[in-house]
Protein backbone atom coordinates (compact mmCIF):
# COMPACT_ATOMS: atom_id res chain seq x y z
CA UNK A 1 0.00 0.00 0.00
CA UNK A 2 1.41 3.18 -0.87
CA UNK A 3 0.87 6.41 0.92
CA UNK A 4 -1.93 8.81 0.24
CA UNK A 5 -2.67 12.29 0.81
CA UNK A 6 -4.23 14.11 3.15
CA UNK A 7 -6.67 16.57 2.69
CA UNK A 8 -5.03 18.94 4.84
CA UNK A 9 -2.28 18.27 2.43
CA UNK A 10 0.55 16.31 4.57
CA UNK A 11 1.27 12.82 3.09
CA UNK A 12 0.77 9.53 4.92
CA UNK A 13 3.26 6.89 4.53
CA UNK A 14 4.17 3.06 4.75
CA UNK A 15 7.04 2.81 6.88
CA UNK A 16 8.87 -0.59 7.11
CA UNK A 17 9.86 -0.81 10.88
CA UNK A 18 13.08 -3.06 11.52
CA UNK A 19 14.27 -3.77 14.64
CA UNK A 20 14.81 -7.17 16.94
CA UNK A 21 13.16 -5.81 19.47
CA UNK A 22 9.55 -6.70 20.01
CA UNK A 23 9.03 -3.61 22.29
CA UNK A 24 11.10 -1.39 20.48
CA UNK A 25 8.84 -1.95 17.19
CA UNK A 26 5.48 -1.76 19.51
CA UNK A 27 6.40 1.39 20.29
CA UNK A 28 6.94 3.18 17.22
CA UNK A 29 3.93 1.64 15.18
CA UNK A 30 2.09 3.63 18.34
CA UNK A 31 4.05 6.44 17.83
CA UNK A 32 3.29 5.54 13.48
CA UNK A 33 0.22 5.17 13.83
CA UNK A 34 -0.68 8.32 15.95
CA UNK A 35 0.39 10.11 13.08
CA UNK A 36 -1.85 8.46 10.65
CA UNK A 37 0.87 6.61 8.74
CA UNK A 38 0.91 2.58 8.46
CA UNK A 39 3.57 0.16 9.83
CA UNK A 40 5.10 -3.29 8.62
CA UNK A 41 7.48 -4.90 10.55
CA UNK A 42 10.30 -7.19 10.25
CA UNK A 43 12.45 -8.67 13.03
CA UNK A 44 15.73 -8.87 11.33
CA UNK A 45 17.75 -7.29 8.19
CA UNK A 46 17.29 -10.30 6.06
CA UNK A 47 13.34 -10.41 6.54
CA UNK A 48 13.41 -7.24 5.85
CA UNK A 49 14.55 -7.39 2.10
CA UNK A 50 12.39 -10.11 1.52
CA UNK A 51 9.22 -7.86 2.56
CA UNK A 52 10.67 -4.98 -0.13
CA UNK A 53 10.73 -7.43 -2.74
CA UNK A 54 7.12 -7.97 -2.28
CA UNK A 55 5.91 -3.93 -1.25
CA UNK A 56 6.33 -0.36 -1.79
CA UNK A 57 6.99 1.40 1.04
CA UNK A 58 8.03 4.57 1.54
CA UNK A 59 10.78 4.68 4.46
CA UNK A 60 12.29 2.26 6.55
CA UNK A 61 13.24 2.32 10.12
CA UNK A 62 15.98 0.41 10.85
CA UNK A 63 17.96 -1.27 13.83
CA UNK A 64 22.15 -1.18 13.67
CA UNK A 65 22.53 -4.47 15.71
CA UNK A 66 20.01 -7.66 14.39
CA UNK A 67 20.71 -11.33 14.04
CA UNK A 68 21.22 -12.66 11.04
CA UNK A 69 21.51 -9.50 9.13
CA UNK A 70 22.42 -6.17 10.55
CA UNK A 71 21.74 -2.64 9.38
CA UNK A 72 24.83 -1.95 7.62
CA UNK A 73 24.37 -5.35 5.39
CA UNK A 74 20.68 -3.45 4.95
CA UNK A 75 22.12 -0.32 3.59
CA UNK A 76 24.73 -1.88 1.64
CA UNK A 77 22.31 -4.40 -0.57
CA UNK A 78 19.92 -0.69 -0.20
CA UNK A 79 22.98 1.22 -2.16
CA UNK A 80 23.40 -1.75 -4.57
CA UNK A 81 19.98 -1.82 -5.90
CA UNK A 82 18.82 1.03 -8.47
CA UNK A 83 14.98 0.20 -7.32
CA UNK A 84 15.83 0.57 -3.10
CA UNK A 85 19.02 3.49 -3.81
CA UNK A 86 16.13 6.51 -2.89
CA UNK A 87 14.05 5.04 -0.49
CA UNK A 88 14.91 6.84 2.66
CA UNK A 89 16.13 5.29 5.67
CA UNK A 90 16.20 6.17 9.39
CA UNK A 91 18.69 4.77 11.60
CA UNK A 92 17.35 3.93 15.33
CA UNK A 93 20.21 3.49 17.58
CA UNK A 94 21.09 3.99 21.68
CA UNK A 95 22.90 6.98 22.50
CA UNK A 96 26.48 5.04 22.96
CA UNK A 97 26.38 3.75 18.96
CA UNK A 98 26.77 7.46 17.74
CA UNK A 99 29.70 6.37 15.78
CA UNK A 100 27.53 3.77 14.51
CA UNK A 101 25.01 6.13 13.44
CA UNK A 102 27.50 7.86 11.64
CA UNK A 103 28.84 5.23 9.50
CA UNK A 104 24.90 4.34 8.74
CA UNK A 105 24.33 7.95 7.65
CA UNK A 106 27.90 7.92 5.20
CA UNK A 107 26.76 4.61 4.05
CA UNK A 108 23.21 6.40 2.69
CA UNK A 109 20.84 6.82 5.70
CA UNK A 110 19.22 10.22 6.11
CA UNK A 111 19.46 10.63 9.11
CA UNK A 112 18.73 8.72 12.94
CA UNK A 113 16.65 7.99 16.06
CA UNK A 114 17.88 7.35 19.54
CA UNK A 115 16.10 5.03 22.27
CA UNK A 116 13.98 5.89 24.41
CA UNK A 117 11.93 7.29 21.53
CA UNK A 118 10.91 11.08 21.69
CA UNK A 119 7.76 11.05 19.40
CA UNK A 120 8.07 14.85 18.66
CA UNK A 121 11.57 13.95 17.00
CA UNK A 122 9.86 10.88 15.57
CA UNK A 123 6.94 13.29 14.16
CA UNK A 124 9.63 15.53 12.94
CA UNK A 125 11.80 13.25 11.27
CA UNK A 126 9.89 10.72 9.61
CA UNK A 127 7.93 13.94 8.06
CA UNK A 128 11.23 15.28 6.83
CA UNK A 129 12.01 12.17 5.26
CA UNK A 130 8.66 11.73 3.40
CA UNK A 131 8.63 15.21 2.05
CA UNK A 132 12.54 14.55 0.61
CA UNK A 133 10.84 11.24 -0.84
CA UNK A 134 8.03 13.35 -1.95
CA UNK A 135 10.01 15.60 -3.88
CA UNK A 136 12.11 13.18 -5.53
CA UNK A 137 9.44 11.00 -6.67
CA UNK A 138 7.65 14.37 -8.37
CA UNK A 139 11.40 15.13 -9.70
CA UNK A 140 11.52 11.70 -11.53
CA UNK A 141 7.89 12.02 -12.66
CA UNK A 142 8.48 15.29 -14.17
CA UNK A 143 11.83 13.52 -16.10
CA UNK A 144 10.22 11.27 -17.25
CA UNK A 145 7.24 13.60 -18.97
CA UNK A 146 10.61 14.74 -21.32
CA UNK A 147 12.68 12.04 -21.31
CA UNK A 148 12.55 8.29 -21.77
CA UNK A 149 12.67 6.20 -18.07
CA UNK A 150 16.14 4.94 -19.16
CA UNK A 151 17.30 8.54 -19.80
CA UNK A 152 15.59 9.79 -16.48
CA UNK A 153 17.34 7.12 -14.91
CA UNK A 154 20.58 7.55 -15.76
CA UNK A 155 20.20 11.29 -14.87
CA UNK A 156 19.01 10.21 -11.41
CA UNK A 157 21.08 7.94 -10.39
CA UNK A 158 24.26 9.55 -12.24
CA UNK A 159 23.81 13.40 -12.15
CA UNK A 160 23.99 15.83 -15.42
CA UNK A 161 27.03 16.28 -16.60
CA UNK A 162 28.11 17.54 -20.61
CA UNK A 163 29.68 15.05 -22.68
CA UNK A 164 29.63 11.31 -23.54
CA UNK A 165 31.12 7.83 -23.90
CA UNK A 166 31.54 5.99 -27.02
CA UNK A 167 29.34 3.04 -26.73
CA UNK A 168 28.30 0.61 -29.95
CA UNK A 169 24.77 1.16 -30.92
CA UNK A 170 22.23 1.37 -33.90
CA UNK A 171 20.92 4.47 -34.93
CA UNK A 172 17.78 5.05 -37.07
CA UNK A 173 15.77 7.76 -39.04
CA UNK A 174 12.47 7.99 -39.75
CA UNK A 175 10.51 11.01 -41.36
CA UNK A 176 7.26 11.46 -43.16
CA UNK A 177 7.68 11.67 -47.43
CA UNK A 178 6.09 14.76 -48.76
CA UNK A 179 5.35 16.07 -45.45
CA UNK A 180 5.35 19.90 -46.58
CA UNK A 181 2.72 18.97 -48.82
CA UNK A 182 0.40 17.60 -47.29
CA UNK A 183 0.85 20.00 -44.03
CA UNK A 184 -0.13 22.65 -46.99
CA UNK A 185 -3.33 20.95 -47.82
CA UNK A 186 -5.12 21.09 -44.68
CA UNK A 187 -5.16 23.18 -41.26
CA UNK A 188 -3.08 23.58 -38.77
CA UNK A 189 -5.30 21.62 -36.21
CA UNK A 190 -5.23 18.43 -38.53
CA UNK A 191 -1.44 18.73 -38.79
CA UNK A 192 -0.90 18.60 -35.13
CA UNK A 193 -3.22 15.53 -34.99
CA UNK A 194 -1.66 13.76 -37.46
CA UNK A 195 1.47 14.19 -35.80
CA UNK A 196 0.32 13.26 -32.70
CA UNK A 197 -1.01 10.12 -33.94
CA UNK A 198 2.30 9.54 -35.95
CA UNK A 199 4.47 9.48 -33.01
CA UNK A 200 2.67 7.28 -30.76
CA UNK A 201 2.87 4.67 -33.09
CA UNK A 202 6.47 5.14 -34.19
CA UNK A 203 7.58 5.49 -30.38
CA UNK A 204 5.12 2.65 -29.34
CA UNK A 205 7.09 0.66 -31.96
CA UNK A 206 11.04 1.60 -31.19
CA UNK A 207 10.57 1.54 -27.36
CA UNK A 208 8.88 -1.91 -27.53
CA UNK A 209 12.29 -3.23 -29.12
CA UNK A 210 14.43 -1.18 -26.46
CA UNK A 211 14.61 1.71 -28.58
CA UNK A 212 15.15 5.44 -27.53
CA UNK A 213 13.68 8.44 -29.28
CA UNK A 214 15.68 11.13 -28.43
CA UNK A 215 14.98 13.43 -30.84
CA UNK A 216 11.50 14.65 -32.67
CA UNK A 217 11.39 17.48 -35.11
CA UNK A 218 8.45 18.63 -37.49
CA UNK A 219 7.84 15.16 -38.84
CA UNK A 220 11.37 13.49 -38.50
CA UNK A 221 12.70 11.41 -35.43
CA UNK A 222 15.53 10.05 -34.50
CA UNK A 223 15.87 6.66 -32.20
CA UNK A 224 19.10 5.19 -30.62
CA UNK A 225 19.00 1.25 -29.87
CA UNK A 226 22.03 0.58 -27.36
CA UNK A 227 22.37 3.77 -25.37
CA UNK A 228 21.85 4.91 -22.52
CA UNK A 229 21.37 0.88 -21.75
CA UNK A 230 22.94 -1.50 -23.43
CA UNK A 231 21.89 -3.58 -25.88
CA UNK A 232 23.25 -7.17 -27.33
CA UNK A 233 21.02 -7.66 -30.59
CA UNK A 234 20.75 -3.56 -31.46
CA UNK A 235 20.74 -4.51 -34.82
CA UNK A 236 18.08 -7.01 -34.63
CA UNK A 237 16.06 -4.81 -32.93
CA UNK A 238 16.45 -1.38 -34.70
CA UNK A 239 15.53 -3.52 -37.99
CA UNK A 240 12.35 -5.35 -36.29
CA UNK A 241 10.71 -1.92 -35.11
CA UNK A 242 11.23 -0.25 -38.47
CA UNK A 243 8.92 -3.83 -39.98
CA UNK A 244 6.40 -2.43 -37.17
CA UNK A 245 6.64 1.23 -37.85
CA UNK A 246 5.89 0.37 -41.33
CA UNK A 247 2.91 -2.27 -40.29
CA UNK A 248 1.53 -0.10 -38.34
CA UNK A 249 1.58 2.72 -41.00
CA UNK A 250 -0.32 0.93 -43.26
CA UNK A 251 -2.65 0.24 -40.64
CA UNK A 252 -3.16 3.95 -40.30
CA UNK A 253 -3.75 4.74 -43.60
CA UNK A 254 -6.73 2.52 -43.77
CA UNK A 255 -8.44 4.55 -40.67
CA UNK A 256 -7.11 7.69 -42.94
CA UNK A 257 -9.58 5.95 -45.66
CA UNK A 258 -12.62 5.38 -43.60
CA UNK A 259 -12.28 9.17 -43.11
CA UNK A 260 -11.83 10.04 -46.09
CA UNK A 261 -8.32 11.51 -45.67
CA UNK A 262 -4.73 11.13 -47.55
CA UNK A 263 -2.48 8.44 -46.90
CA UNK A 264 1.26 8.84 -45.57
CA UNK A 265 4.05 7.22 -46.62
CA UNK A 266 7.37 6.81 -44.40
CA UNK A 267 10.91 6.11 -45.05
CA UNK A 268 13.24 4.88 -42.49
CA UNK A 269 16.69 4.94 -42.49
CA UNK A 270 19.54 2.27 -39.48
CA UNK A 271 22.99 2.43 -39.48
CA UNK A 272 25.18 0.29 -36.56
CA UNK A 273 28.52 1.31 -35.31
CA UNK A 274 30.40 3.39 -32.56
CA UNK A 275 28.83 6.80 -31.42
CA UNK A 276 29.47 8.97 -28.67
CA UNK A 277 26.26 8.69 -26.30
CA UNK A 278 25.57 11.78 -23.96
CA UNK A 279 24.64 14.99 -22.89
CA UNK A 280 24.61 17.77 -25.88
CA UNK A 281 24.44 21.94 -25.16
CA UNK A 282 24.90 24.29 -21.90
CA UNK A 283 24.18 23.54 -18.26
CA UNK A 284 21.58 25.90 -18.59
CA UNK A 285 19.77 23.80 -21.55
CA UNK A 286 20.73 20.05 -22.93
CA UNK A 287 19.56 16.97 -24.47
CA UNK A 288 20.64 13.50 -24.65
CA UNK A 289 21.46 12.31 -27.99
CA UNK A 290 24.56 10.11 -29.97
CA UNK A 291 26.40 11.85 -32.29
CA UNK A 292 29.39 10.46 -34.69
CA UNK A 293 29.60 9.02 -38.47
CA UNK A 294 26.81 6.19 -37.53
CA UNK A 295 24.95 8.68 -36.70
CA UNK A 296 25.15 10.61 -40.15
CA UNK A 297 25.02 7.52 -41.90
CA UNK A 298 21.62 7.05 -40.44
CA UNK A 299 20.16 10.01 -41.40
CA UNK A 300 21.62 9.71 -45.10
CA UNK A 301 19.72 6.45 -45.47
CA UNK A 302 16.47 7.84 -44.57
CA UNK A 303 16.82 10.17 -47.41
CA UNK A 304 17.97 8.02 -49.95
CA UNK A 305 14.83 5.52 -49.26
CA UNK A 306 13.29 8.25 -51.65
CA UNK A 307 15.79 7.49 -54.41
CA UNK A 308 15.51 3.79 -54.62
CA UNK A 309 11.43 3.57 -53.67
CA UNK A 310 12.20 1.72 -50.24
CA UNK A 311 11.08 1.93 -47.52
CA UNK A 312 13.16 0.78 -44.80
CA UNK A 313 16.94 0.91 -45.82
CA UNK A 314 20.48 -0.31 -43.68
CA UNK A 315 23.90 -0.23 -43.35
CA UNK A 316 25.84 -3.03 -44.16
CA UNK A 317 27.31 -2.89 -40.35
CA UNK A 318 23.47 -3.43 -39.81
CA UNK A 319 22.87 -6.34 -41.65
CA UNK A 320 26.18 -8.05 -40.42
CA UNK A 321 24.36 -7.67 -36.96
CA UNK A 322 21.07 -9.38 -38.40
CA UNK A 323 20.37 -13.21 -38.64
CA UNK A 324 19.05 -15.40 -41.69
CA UNK A 325 15.42 -14.88 -40.42
CA UNK A 326 15.65 -11.36 -41.43
CA UNK A 327 15.31 -11.04 -45.27
CA UNK A 328 17.70 -7.94 -46.99
CA UNK A 329 17.84 -7.32 -50.53
CA UNK A 330 21.64 -5.95 -51.69
CA UNK A 331 21.80 -2.39 -53.77
CA UNK A 332 24.92 -2.44 -54.44
CA UNK A 333 27.62 0.63 -53.04
CA UNK A 334 26.04 4.31 -53.21
CA UNK A 335 27.26 7.54 -52.85
CA UNK A 336 25.43 9.36 -50.45
CA UNK A 337 25.20 12.67 -50.21
CA UNK A 338 27.88 14.11 -47.79
CA UNK A 339 29.92 10.77 -47.67
CA UNK A 340 33.05 10.71 -49.54
CA UNK A 341 33.09 7.09 -49.66
CA UNK A 342 30.49 4.49 -51.51
CA UNK A 343 28.78 2.73 -48.59
CA UNK A 344 27.26 -0.78 -49.03
CA UNK A 345 23.50 -0.19 -48.70
CA UNK A 346 20.44 -3.26 -48.21
CA UNK A 347 16.69 -2.84 -48.09
CA UNK A 348 14.30 -4.76 -45.84
CA UNK A 349 11.24 -5.69 -47.21
CA UNK A 350 8.14 -4.30 -45.00
CA UNK A 351 6.35 -7.61 -44.99
CA UNK A 352 9.50 -10.07 -44.41
CA UNK A 353 9.01 -12.73 -42.03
Amino acid sequence: MRRQDEPGGKHRGYILVVDDNRMNRLMLARGLEQQGHRAAFAENGRQALEMLAEQDFDLILLDIEMPEMNGYQVLERLGADVHWRDLPVIMISAVEEIDSVVRCIEMGAEDYLTKPFNPVLLKARVEACLEKKRLRDEQRALFRKFASDEVADELLNSGFSLGGRLVEATALFCDIRSFTTIAESQSPQETIELLNAYYGLMIGAITDQGGLVNQMEGDGLMSIFGAPLALEDHCRRAVLAAREMIALIEGFNRAQAGLQRGPIRIGIGIASGPVIAGYVGTQQRASYTCVGDTVNLAARLEAHTKVVGQPILIAENTRLGLDARIMVVPHGEVRLKGKTQSVKIFSVPAAAT
